[in-house]
């Protein structure tokens, strides 16, 4: 889920290039980003890949299953177009359509990524508890149509 959409209730098409990054890095490590925890300085999977990645050790993101038979350059340019994807400010974030020719252009030239953002389902938790109230404003409309 954005952060956009969990922290403010905001959905966009970017909404959607953020949860296909993070399905990215899913499949990639093999790891879920939810429940995810490695150490005390990373928070989910998506602060672990970006420490990987600024750190030049994208490559110990990759699942040992994927070890022998990956082709590291494809799954480093995968790890970066999803790192992209998961950008915190939406409007960094590419489209899907950008994303898609990014993944299938074998020359295509990839920004290096912004920093995503991090938060764990704690910091949500306490963070909403101390600081804001929780609402909710749903409304539901029906249409009926009668027949002739």
């Amino acid at each position: 889920m954005s952060p956009e959409y969990a922290l403010d209730g905001f959905f966009s098409i970017k909404s959607d290039v953020f949860s296909f990054g993070v399905v990215v890095l899913e499949i990639i490590s093999g790891k879920r980003n939810t429940g995810f925890y490695q150490s005390e300085r990373t928070f989910n999977l998506l602060s672990y890949a970006w420490r990987l990645w600024n750190e030049n050790n994208a490559n110990d993101l990759i699942d040992r299953v994927f070890h022998e038979t990956c082709n590291r350059t494809k799954a480093l340019k995968c790890i970066n177009v999803a790192l992209l994807c998961v950008q915190d400010d939406p409007s960094d974030r590419p489209t899907m359509l950008d994303t898609v020719a990014m993944l299938s252009n074998a020359n295509a030239n990839l920004h290096a990524p912004k920093q995503p953002v991090f938060f764990s389902r704690s910091s949500l938790l306490n963070g909403a508890s101390s600081s804001s109230k929780l609402e909710s404003n749903n409304e539901i409309s029906v249409s009926l149509e009668e027949g002739r």
